[in-house]
């Protein structure tokens, strides 16, 4: 049965208390927990300390607006050089973004996107090899599913043409107008990860044959990759609801971000194979056969959708929320008790990315529909955190 609210001051127990939760290593052990089948978490150099767990109070500067008047802006893909790839969820474009000027170049749209609800362009990545091949992967709504596709990025070709026509890698996640997910990353491990929602259908989460409501691991080219725990089979977790956020520590580990229904919105700490509940328990306490999430939030504190890892922690973008989350962690165990940080500044926060060292970039989500747009809307903000 799924799980009934319980008090708010419940709920703070339950967040100072998440590093007892069993979504980290049951053995204690932390290299490894969520490394993928048939490889091996990355340890300190030899010879160096390992990373204590950071303070438990943290703080957060807006050192700049690096840009403003975007459409929907969704995904978002650090270009080698500094600049920042940028897609919009409604207009279906990609747009480089020079972060010194703030000067905005339309790269092109990609065609056969279907934008409606919280379907369309969504999440973008740049591929492990894009030294040498220059493609950028992207994970969009068409008319009849959710699909991830590649495109070479021209950058001879004038404004607006220089991306190449979409090579589509992989099809049929389910669609619907809420809960498409839309998260892709390429992992340590230089394989591509892309988070899923059920579409609505909540029944396809614990349908291992079901894309949906799953993270799914699959090589570049779209096959699912070695060392999965399902044969022949892209599923790397299932038990999700709709899956926003990922990223992944100094150690390989990778952490998830998960919208809730009414009550538990969860960060999780993923495993290969490991169910998450959804639908049959939302946050904590859903029983032995389901991973707990290492922390939960009321979903009117959060809705979170991307996260980053930097400086020990776990950042989280709110949707719903309006604010920044740090997350502090131990391993896979968070140390101190998440703060929230500008509350209500900036209205929706959508994605967040680690920008090098102590920095992060953050991208807000005014004028999707749901939000209240103000002048400028919607932005990219650079931050220095700690």
């Amino acid at each position: 049965m799924r799980r009934r609210a319980v008090p708010a001051v419940l709920a703070a127990v339950f967040l100072l208390t998440a590093g007892c939760s069993s979504g980290g290593d049951p053995s204690g052990a932390d290299a490894g927990a969520s490394s993928p089948a048939g490889t091996t978490a990355q340890s300190s150099p030899a010879g160096s300390p390992a990373r204590e767990a950071p303070p438990a109070k943290g703080s957060v500067k807006v050192l700049r607006t690096v840009a403003t008047g975007l459409n929907s802006p969704w995904g978002l893909a650090p270009l080698p050089g500094g600049d920042l790839l940028v897609s919009s969820r409604d207009k279906a474009t990609v747009t480089r973004v020079d972060t010194k000027t703030g000067e905005k170049t339309e790269l092109g749209e990609v065609p056969g996107v279907s934008a409606s609800g919280e379907g369309g362009l969504l999440g973008i990545a740049l591929s492990p090899r894009y030294a040498s091949d220059h493609m950028i992967y992207a994970y969009y709504t068409s008319a009849s599913d959710n699909r991830i596709v590649r495109m070479l990025y021209d950058e001879k070709k004038p404004a607006g043409r220089q991306l190449g026509a979409p090579d589509t890698i992989f099809r049929g996640i389910p669609k619907g107008v809420i809960h498409n997910g839309g998260r892709i990353a390429f992992g340590p491990d230089k394989m591509l990860y892309a988070g899923t929602g059920e579409s609505g259908d909540t029944g396809l989460s614990q349908d291992k044959k079901s894309l949906g409501g799953k993270i799914l691991r699959m090589t570049p080219d779209g096959e699912p990759a070695p060392g999965n725990p399902f044969p022949d089979s892209p599923v790397y977790s299932y038990g999700h609801r709709n899956v926003q956020g990922l990223a992944w520590d100094g150690k390989q580990r990778l952490f998830a971000s998960e919208f809730g229904q009414d009550t538990w919105d969860e960060l999780n700490v993923i495993k290969p194979g490991a169910n998450y509940g959804w639908p049959d328990a939302e946050g904590k306490g859903g029983g032995p056969r389901f991973q707990d999430p290492i922390a939960e939030w009321h979903t009117d504190e959060a809705s979170p959708s991307g996260i980053a890892y930097a400086e020990g922690c776990v950042w989280m973008a709110g949707l719903r929320g309006e604010r920044l989350w740090r997350i502090p962690l131990d391993g896979t165990r968070v140390s101190a008790a998440p703060q929230a940080f500008l509350k209500g500044e900036y209205g929706r926060l959508r994605t967040v990315a680690p920008a090098g060292g102590d920095k992060l970039w953050l991208v807000t989500s005014n004028t999707d529909g749901r939000g209240n747009p103000k002048g400028g809307d919607d932005r990219i903000l650079e931050l220095a955190v700690k």
